[in-house]
């Protein structure tokens, strides 16, 4: 998919199956999920990694949000099965959509949850990847949950905390494993409804992928998804985006430093 945190999963999987003599063909930053979910089901692909909660809602359609991360995975299993994939074992780690602001202007409209920024109608301009406008998880869903209707303004998702730093927009769509968000500038917006649901990613793989590859392919894939926490993610994520450093580097030190390279 199109931003930095599919680049390194990509190269994390692609790497430790070399490392078992797997030949492996990546493709990185083929697009959004509808995108990529395409390539997956026309053959052009035969694995990604994908959010489970995307799956449910985006792929899948469904409007009606699971109520936690297992009701999720097991539903997201249940429609990538019915069309000849499977999903392997989920991230420790989720990574939600996120509703982020300065946190000046989060103090100046005393905004703490989504809802909050009902008050502002169209004054307020919400920046996210033109994917957002159409998605349940997006403004769909926070009109018809939060009856919030901002002016939105499409944005490329590296842009996004330039947008917000030089006021284009002053609320984002951000994600949860944002390395910014460590920096103390921005404010995250509580999201008590769930519209933006539980998004643990989990590799959607051909069904007959497995069993042409023999136990190794999924056992190799499921360990690098087991080690993938939370901190692990953001400091990878960090190193990318801040510190500039390329995905399959940075993939490359944290397979090595647990022994799957």
């Amino acid at each position: 998919k199109n931003f930095p945190e599919e680049y390194i999963l990509g190269s994390l999987y692609q790497q430790a199956l070399q490392a078992r003599g797997y030949h492996v063909t990546l493709k990185g930053n083929i697009g959004s999920s509808e995108i990529t979910y395409k390539a997956l089901t026309s053959g052009q692909i035969q694995m990604y990694p994908e959010y489970t909660g995307v799956i449910v809602s985006v792929l899948a359609g469904n409007t009606k949000p699971p109520h936690s991360a297992s009701q999720t995975y097991s539903e997201a299993q249940a429609y990538v099965q019915k069309h000849g994939f499977t999903l392997l074992k989920p991230t420790p780690f989720y990574d939600t959509d996120a509703m982020g602001t300065l946190k000046s202007y989060a103090t100046k409209h005393h905004l703490h949850t989504i809802s909050d920024l009902k008050a502002l109608g169209h004054s307020v301009t919400l920046g996210g990847a033109p994917e957002f406008a159409t998605r349940y998880e997006g403004l769909i869903g926070l009109k018809k949950v939060y009856g919030v209707n901002p002016t939105f303004k499409p944005l490329a998702i590296a842009l996004t905390y330039k947008a917000l730093d030089s006021n284009q927009v002053q609320v984002a769509d951000v994600f949860t494993t944002d390395p910014q968000l460590t920096l103390g500038k921005y404010t995250i917006l509580s999201d008590p409804k769930n519209v933006f649901g539980f998004q643990n990613v989990a590799p959607i793989v051909k069904k007959s992928l497995i069993k042409s590859e023999g136990p190794v392919f999924e056992q190799t894939v499921n360990k690098v998804s087991a080690l993938l926490t939370l901190d692990a993610i953001r400091k990878m994520n960090a190193a990318v985006e801040l510190d500039k450093q390329s995905p399959s580097a940075v993939a490359h030190d944290f397979l090595k430093a647990n022994h799957l390279s």
